[in-house]
């Protein structure tokens, strides 16, 4: 989604960008040095346009992506205000949540490591949510990993169905990303053990659980880790989640154990809440080693 991020302070200013979660999530895997290919579809117009630059800027295999020429390339505004940050959507009919099975790169998915989708694009429309599923099996037909994150928002879709699909979905996954309000909207519950016990119970073996400043907390169904949070200098938490998963995934794709690929997110997701806007932020491997003090 095209990004217009309001300036702190100066109501009728906004700063362009870019989002969507799983192109945030792609860039900061890109930034790591990880090969990454991306799959959607944009309207046949300007926004379009300027993302199909920013993946070629980042070295991302677009290959998976095509136009829909009756449809738009969606918008999003974010504002701040005493609760945070708040977004407005312009997403109904967009390009993307028209997509079907039959629109998938087929040859794509069978030749990746990792697969990455999110609770957002399930929830977007019925056919959206049919061709992760299609996704999901086709990489998964092909030997790659599947980590999925949650990101449940109850404006896209009604609570009960994004409970079960998430379920259902989580039989499938490798690894599952979540924050504490995912885990309460799912369980009912912040507590960690009910929603690591819960995400257990649908089929995934690895969770990992997103505690934002306090860091993240990981289980495997009978072993928890937990990584710390890291002192920066926050001022807007777009993207931090996207950066999480991607950041984890470059890393894991290296080799890294959960463990270790969990403390290398950790940080990137802290050094993506230092600037605005989604993508800007997302850290390059350097800063994140940096923070690490691995430079």
């Amino acid at each position: 989604m095209y990004e217009f991020s309001q300036i702190p302070g100066e109501d009728r200013h906004y700063l362009q960008g870019f989002g969507g979660d799983t192109s945030n999530c792609a860039i900061a895997a890109a930034r790591q040095g990880a090969r990454v290919a991306y799959i959607t579809r944009l309207g046949d117009d300007e926004f379009g346009r300027q993302f199909s630059e920013l993946w070629r800027q980042e070295d991302i295999d677009t290959s998976g992506v095509s136009i829909d020429a009756e449809a738009h390339t969606a918008v999003y505004f974010i504002t701040h205000g005493e609760r945070g940050h708040a977004f407005s959507y312009l997403r109904a009919g967009s390009a993307a949540s028209r997509m079907q099975p039959h629109h998938l790169p087929q040859a794509l998915l069978r030749d990746t490591r990792f697969f990455h989708a999110s609770g957002i694009s399930q929830a977007i429309s019925s056919s959206a949510c049919d061709t992760v599923f299609a996704a999901i099996e086709a990489a998964r037909a092909g030997g790659a990993r599947f980590v999925y994150d949650a990101n449940l928002r109850p404006r896209l879709w009604p609570l009960v169905r994004a409970r079960a699909v998430i379920a259902a979905t989580l039989a499938l996954a490798d690894v599952f990303l979540l924050s504490l309000e995912d885990g309460e909207y799912l369980t009912g519950s912040t507590d960690a053990e009910k929603i690591f016990e819960w995400s257990h119970m649908c089929g995934v073996r690895s969770v990992i659980l997103k505690l934002g400043a306090q860091g993240a907390l990981a289980s495997d169904g009978t072993q928890r880790e937990h990584v710390t949070g890291h002192r920066v200098e926050c001022v807007d938490a777009t993207g931090a989640g996207d950066c999480f998963a991607g950041a984890l995934m470059a890393r894991l794709a290296q080799g890294d154990a959960l463990g270790a690929a969990m403390r290398y997110a950790n940080a990137a997701a802290a050094l993506a809440t230092t600037g605005f806007g989604a993508v800007s932020p997302l850290p390059r491997a350097p800063a994140v080693r940096s923070l690490l003090g691995t430079a």
